[in-house]
C-alpha cells in the first residue's frame, strides 16, 4: 500500500529541503543538494526528484534542465544508512517500494519533453550513474568516475535502468564487462566510448552546460520537444519503416507551427530565429 511518505514530495515554503532549483530565463539549474553524502539519494530527495521531474511534463517555460552535485561528487547513490535501516532487505514488499520510488525518478525524467544535461563530477555511482544515464547529455569533469554499484552490495547489476541504457549508449560488450564487475569507468575512457559527449576542467562545467543548453534554445521549442520523443522512441522502433512514419508525422505536425516559416525567414535573412512556440 502507498502511504503518504511515497508519494511526490512538493517543496516547502523554503523550496525543497535536497534540491537546489535555480531559474535562468528557460534553463533550470538543478543541484542534489546534500553534499556531505556525496548527494546520496536518501527517501526525501528521492520523493522531491519525482515530484520536480514529474511537473516537467506540462511545464512549457523551462526548455531545458541542467542536472548536477554539490560538492565534490555527483551522485554516490542510495543513502545505503538511511536504506539499511529499514527497507533494504526487510521483505518483497518494503523492498519493492523502495526499488521504485527510485526507478520511478528514471521514467519521470525520460517522460519529461525537456532536454537534461548532466554535469558529472566527481563519483556517479548507482542511482547516480542512472541519473546520468537517463540524461540526454552527458559532460563530465575529469573526476568524473561511474559505475553500477549495487552487484558489489549482493544484488544485480542491472538496476534503475542502467541496463536498459548502457548497451545502448556503449555497446552491449562493455555494457557487460561494466554491470557484472561493478568497475568504475573514468571520464577518459567515457569519452572515447561515447558515454559523455565532452570532459571539461572542474570549473568549467557550469559554462559548458550553459553553452549547450543555450544551442538548444536556438532551436524551435516544439522541434526540440519532438525531438527527444522521438529519439526515446526510435530506441525501441522494431524497424526503420516504423521510426521514419513517426518521423514524418513529426515533421508534418510542426511544418503547421508559425515557427517554421519564422525559422526559414532567419535562415534566408541570415539572423537569429525569434520562436515563439504558436501555430
Amino acid at each position: 500500500m502507498t502511504t503518504s511518505e511515497d508519494r511526490p514530495r512538493p517543496p516547502g515554503p523554503g523550496g525543497y529541503e535536497t534540491l537546489l532549483v535555480r531559474k535562468d530565463g528557460a534553463i533550470d539549474w538543478l543541484t542534489l543538494n546534500r553534499p556531505d553524502s556525496l548527494n546520496a539519494l536518501n527517501r526525501t530527495m528521492q520523493l522531491e526528484l519525482q515530484h520536480y521531474f514529474g511537473e516537467l511534463a506540462t511545464d512549457y517555460g523551462v526548455r531545458v534542465v541542467v542536472l548536477a552535485g554539490a560538492g565534490r561528487g555527483f551522485c554516490a547513490g542510495l543513502d545505503l544508512k538511511e536504506a539499511s535501516s529499514g527497507e533494504l532487505g526487510g521483505g518483497p514488499a518494503s523492498g519493492l517500494r523502495l526499488q521504485r520510488r527510485v526507478s520511478e525518478i528514471i521514467v519521470r525524467m525520460r517522460r519529461a519533453p525537456q532536454p537534461i544535461v548532466a554535469l558529472v563530477n566527481g563519483a556517479a555511482s548507482g542511482g547516480g550513474f542512472a541519473l546520468a544515464l537517463a540524461s540526454d547529455i552527458r559532460i563530465a569533469s575529469p573526476s568524473a568516475r561511474m559505475n553500477s554499484a549495487a552487484i558489489r552490495i549482493g544484488l544485480s547489476g542491472c538496476d534503475i535502468g542502467i541496463s536498459y541504457f548502457l548497451p545502448r549508449l556503449v555497446g552491449s560488450a562493455l555494457a557487460s564487462e561494466l554491470l557484472l564487475t561493478g568497475r568504475f569507468i573514468d571520464a577518459p575512457r567515457a569519452l572515447a566510448v561515447g558515454l559523455v559527449s565532452r570532459v571539461v576542467a572542474g570549473d568549467d562545467l557550469a559554462a559548458a552546460g550553459k553553452e549547450v543548453a543555450e544551442e538548444i534554445l536556438r532551436n524551435a521549442p516544439l522541434g526540440v520537444r519532438l525531438t527527444k520523443e522521438c529519439l526515446n522512441a526510435s530506441l525501441d522502433a522494431g524497424s526503420l519503416e516504423a521510426v521514419i512514419a513517426l518521423e514524418d508525422r513529426q515533421q508534418i505536425l510542426a511544418a503547421q507551427t508559425g515557427d517554421l516559416r519564422e525559422g526559414m525567414a532567419a535562415f534566408l535573412e541570415k539572423r537569429t530565429a525569434r520562436y515563439t512556440d504558436a501555430g
